[in-house]
């Protein structure tokens, strides 16, 4: 594991945990529309590093164990570090937009950046295959991300947890967009990734407006 990857895995815990223990530290800094619209924009990046309880911690910490170190060895640190804050970023704006009508809605996790990382490393790496503890059998990756989005749309109609699904959505966008805007080949490499997961995302987000 990369220094840079365990860094951000390192506050990402030091800060979870000083939520659990600090009610008003995790209220003063969980994404929430009506506070955001109060002019409290450093709720866009401070949420994601704050999660709702240990499963939900340590899912996006080993999702992002076993992709961050691809994406760092494309980019290199500092762009890793963008697609990171990125993607983090433009999924919470995603789910400001989508929620826009919500005044009290409230989330939080790194879900948003940790998808963004997801999808930059399936579409830098085509041939990525993945075996999942209960799913032994190797899938390819585009199709492990069709499968994370299809449960971020299930998320975002039926789950009322706490978990920022809509921020999984533009996360997944921002993972995309950035990496395409930095290696443009990606659009060839990957044309069959880039198309279907683009296609599923955009699907999804009308399909939740209705």
């Amino acid at each position: 594991m990369s220094f840079e990857v365990l860094v951000i895995i390192i506050l990402n815990v030091f800060f979870t945990y000083k939520g659990f223990n600090d009610y008003r530290f995790f209220e003063k800094f969980r994404f929430k529309i009506s506070d955001i619209r109060n002019n409290e924009s450093f709720r866009l990046i401070s949420s994601g590093f704050l999660h709702v309880d240990n499963p939900h911690l340590i899912f996006n910490m080993i999702t992002f164990y076993f992709f961050g170190d691809i994406v760092l060895n494309v980019f290199g640190t500092f762009w890793f570090i963008c697609i990171y804050i990125g993607s983090l970023l433009l999924g919470n704006l995603f789910s400001l937009i989508i929620h826009r009508n919500k005044p009290n809605y409230s989330a939080v996790g790194a879900s948003g950046a940790v998808t963004g990382i997801l999808f930059s490393a399936i579409l830098t790496y085509p041939d990525l295959k993945l075996a999942l503890l209960f799913f032994p059998i190797p899938i390819p990756g585009y199709i492990f991300g069709l499968l994370y989005l299809a449960y971020t749309f299930y998320g975002m109609k039926n789950l009322n947890d706490g978990i920022g699904h809509s921020a999984h959505l533009g996360g997944a966008i921002g993972g995309i967009l950035l990496s395409i805007l930095l290696i443009p080949e990606i659009i060839i490499i990957s044309f069959k990734s880039v198309i279907l997961l683009l296609l599923v995302t955009i699907f999804g987000t009308f399909f939740y407006k209705k």
